[in-house]
C-alpha cells in the first residue's frame, strides 16, 4: 500500500491535496465534509482587508443617510463602529477546532501596518500558518516593477518578524522574472509558495454592453503554467512548493509531484465534481505508485524537476522551436476542414 504522506512548510499531511481558499470553505460543515473526504488540509477563505474598508463605507453611509433632514439633528442613531475583521477571525476560529488537519489563514491587504496587525490577530486564531497574496493589478503607469516589488519585500519582513507560524505566499505569474522574485522573498524567509493566483478577469456583455464578472472556473490545460514553474525552482529553493490552478485528477497531482511540488491545492474540481472527486484522486495516486512501485512520494517527487533532468532545456524555450519544427503534426490530430 502506497504511504500518500508528505509535508508542507513543516506542517505533516496524510497526503498532498490540500483545499484552497474558496467560499466552500466558509462552512463548518464542508469543512468537515472535506476532512472526511479525504483533504489533507484546508486554506480558509481570504481575509482581504478592502472588503472590510468597503463594509466599513457602507455602514457609514447607511448610518448617516438622514442626518441632514433637520437643521437641529446630528445623527438618527448611536456612534456604531464597523467590527472589522473580528467575525472573520471568529469563524477561522471555529474551523481550526472543527477539525484535526491543518487549517491555514489567507489573508490580502492593502497597507503594510495592515498586513502585520491583521497577521498577528490570525495568528491568535490557531491556525497552522498563513498565506499571503501578493499580486498588482496594472492601473498604474508611472508605479514601476522595483516599487512593486519592494513593497511586498518589506511586507514579508515584517508579517515573518512577527509571526512564529509557517508563513507562504500566493504569487500572481504577472511579475518581470517570477523565479528572482521567489528567490528574494525565500531570503526574506517565505516557508512556502502557492504558484499561482488565479485572479478574476472583467468580461463584456456584448448585448447589455457593460461589464460583469463571471466565474470563470480553471480548466486543466491551466495546470501547465505553475507545472514549469515549479519544475524549474524545485531543488534550487528549499522553501515548499504548492501547485495551484488547473488541477483535477489524481494523474494530475502526480505530474506536479514529479515536477518537484511537495504539495497541489484544488477548488475548481470541487465545484465542478463536488467533494467525492478527493478520495477519487486520492485512488488514482495509490494506484499509479503502486503500479510503478514507489512506497513514498519522496521516491518520485522532483524526478522530473529541471535540476534532475539530463536534458537542460526541457523546460526552456527549445522546446517550443521543437514544437515549431514539428508543426505538421497539429493537422494530423486536427484536420482541415
Amino acid at each position: 500500500m502506497a504511504n500518500l504522506t508528505a509535508k508542507y512548510m513543516g506542517l505533516n499531511l496524510k497526503n498532498p491535496i490540500i483545499i484552497g481558499a474558496s467560499n466552500l470553505v466558509a462552512d463548518l460543515d464542508n469543512i468537515r465534509k472535506l476532512e472526511d473526504a479525504g483533504a489533507a488540509a484546508i486554506v480558509y477563505k481570504t481575509l482581504f482587508e478592502e472588503q472590510i474598508e468597503l463594509e466599513r463605507l457602507q455602514l457609514s453611509e447607511e448610518l448617516n443617510q438622514y442626518n441632514d433632514r433637520h437643521a437641529e439633528m446630528i445623527s438618527l442613531f448611536p456612534d456604531i463602529e464597523h467590527a472589522g475583521p473580528a467575525a472573520h477571525l471568529e469563524n477561522l476560529r471555529k474551523a481550526v477546532q472543527a477539525v484535526n488537519i491543518p487549517i491555514i489563514a489567507s489573508l490580502n491587504c492593502t497597507f503594510e501596518d495592515t498586513w502585520i496587525d491583521y497577521a498577528k490577530m490570525i495568528e491568535q486564531t490557531g491556525v497552522n500558518a498563513i498565506e499571503l497574496n501578493f499580486y498588482s493589478i496594472p492601473g498604474d503607469f508611472k508605479k514601476e516593477e522595483k516599487v512593486i516589488v519592494t513593497e511586498q519585500l518589506d511586507v514579508l519582513n515584517h508579517v515573518k518578524k512577527n509571526l512564529k507560524i509557517p508563513v507562504s505566499v500566493k504569487l500572481s505569474p504577472f511579475y518581470t522574472n517570477v523565479l528572482n522574485l521567489v528567490q528574494m522573498m525565500y531570503f526574506e524567509g517565505v516557508d512556502g509558495f502557492v504558484l499561482f493566483n488565479r485572479l478574476f478577469q472583467p468580461d463584456i456583455d456584448v448585448e447589455k454592453e457593460v461589464h460583469h464578472f463571471p466565474y470563470h472556473l480553471s480548466h486543466e490545460e491551466d495546470s501547465l503554467m505553475p507545472l514549469r514553474y515549479i519544475g524549474l525552482l524545485s531543488g534550487e529553493i528549499h522553501g515548499s512548493l504548492c501547485a495551484n490552478t488547473g488541477i483535477y485528477t489524481g494523474k494530475d497531482v502526480i505530474k506536479m509531484l514529479l515536477a518537484g511540488a511537495d504539495a497541489v491545492q484544488v477548488v475548481s474540481a470541487l465545484y465542478k465534481h463536488g467533494f467525492v472527486q478527493i478520495p477519487k484522486m486520492l485512488k488514482e495516486i495509490e494506484e499509479w505508485m503502486d503500479q510503478k512501485k514507489y512506497d513514498t512520494i519522496d521516491q518520485f517527487r522532483g524526478k522530473l524537476s529541471k535540476k534532475n533532468m539530463k536534458d537542460p532545456f526541457v523546460y526552456k524555450r527549445a522546446q517550443y522551436v521543437d514544437i515549431l519544427m514539428k508543426s505538421d503534426e497539429i493537422f494530423k490530430r486536427y484536420p482541415m476542414r
